[in-house]
């Protein structure tokens, strides 16, 4: 019989150790609620970290770092990332790997720091200028914590963009007993630099959407990066083909690798015609409804989404399949629903929403109706 050893961890220690192991070797931070264990674990666990004045100053130095050869991560909360949006959006035109996890808390502006909530879906959806997405995954457990927060640091180099773990105060600073045999091993991600035996081209078009990158401390050849509408050379255009050609293939870059980077938990009854919908924090109260409901002689089955956006194509498919759809999350305004389906619900559609609080056991059983 082994013996297993459980230890008594939180979210933000596994997101660090997850993150560095997968090859991440900064962070930059500066410090807000409920994102400060990020920043002392990072400040422990990362090769190096620099303590940033502001958010702003964060994103630029983290877009320098990526330009050089590093995978840099930061933390923050909506104030924090607020302050970000305009180096996001920098980051993403140049296309610079870089991981930024979002700890959710009760808003609008600084709201309440201490109070979890899920209220940042629709602003990550709009960030972009242009309607452009970034991807976008949420841990739903420790589990997730560990293997999200690797897949997101491969996802950034991979694809040459920003990625954004999008997570909650419960998660990331609720403490509690947990069992490390669960955790998968994390191998490094491979970082791979354009070949020296051809000329470079920063922004090359080719068959994977994704341009060969190269550090600009190579000092052989010339290393242009521009956050403006700009050619395969990177030379700032203003809307002739080949500019607009390179600014189409970002917003078809992470729906071409979409199926990639797909995560969630499915678990289909057989027979059962409603279907329970949650993410993040929530899916912990949507698994205990789905037993419960379950218990009591009745059929239902449960979808806990990890890959927010994108929307996968797969998570309308098995909603379509139901007659019946709740969808839980801690907002008011339903906002993974709007993200599926626009302003206009279809009938079926039940949403169950929060505010200053995590949604009930009880209140997704009865808006289930069984």
């Amino acid at each position: 019989m082994t013996d297993h050893k459980k230890v008594i961890t939180d979210g933000s220690r596994l997101v660090t150790e997850a993150m560095a192991r997968a090859g991440a070797d900064c962070f930059i931070g500066y410090p807000i609620t409920p994102a400060n264990l990020l920043y002392q674990y990072g400040s422990r666990r990362f090769p190096f970290m620099l303590p940033a004045p502001d958010e702003i100053t964060v994103l630029q130095w983290m877009s320098g770092l990526s330009a050089a050869g590093h995978i840099p991560v930061t933390a923050t909360s909506f104030p924090g990332f607020a302050l970000m949006l305009e180096s996001v959006n920098m980051a993403f035109m140049m296309e610079l790997p870089m991981v930024i996890v979002l700890v959710q808390r009760l808003g609008p502006a600084t709201g309440t720091a201490t109070c979890g909530a899920q209220g940042d879906l629709l602003l990550l959806r709009g960030m972009i200028s242009g309607g452009y997405q970034i991807p976008v995954l949420c841990p739903s457990g420790f589990e997730d914590c560990w293997n999200l927060s690797a897949r997101a640091v491969a996802l950034s180099v991979k694809l040459r963009t920003p990625v954004v773990l999008l997570t909650s105060k419960e998660v990331m600073m609720t403490r509690k007993s947990f069992d490390p045999d669960l955790l998968e091993n994390i191998e490094p991600v491979e970082r791979k630099f354009a070949p020296p035996d051809k000329p470079y081209l920063p922004y090359e078009q080719t068959g994977s959407l994704v341009p060969e990158f190269l550090p600009v401390t190579d000092s052989r050849r010339q290393v242009r990066l521009n956050a403006s509408t700009h050619d395969q050379r990177g030379i700032l255009q203003h809307s002739n083909d080949e500019a607009l050609a390179n600014t189409l293939r970002l917003e078809e870059k992470p729906l071409r690798y979409l199926p990639e980077y797909t995560y969630y938990e499915i678990d289909e009854q057989k027979e059962a015609e409603t279907l329970v919908v949650s993410y993040g924090i929530t899916a912990a109260a949507a698994r205990d409804a789905v037993r419960c409901i379950r218990e009591s002689g009745k059929k239902v089955s449960l979808l806990v989404a990890k890959t927010l956006l994108p929307v996968p194509e797969i998570y309308l498919d098995i909603v379509n399949s139901y007659k019946r759809v709740v969808i839980a999350e801690e907002n008011m305004n339903a906002q993974l629903a709007t993200v599926m389906y626009g302003s206009r619900l279809p009938e079926k559609i039940i949403t169950l929403g929060t505010i200053g609080r995590m949604a009930g056991v009880d209140e997704i059983i009865k808006k289930a109706g069984l």
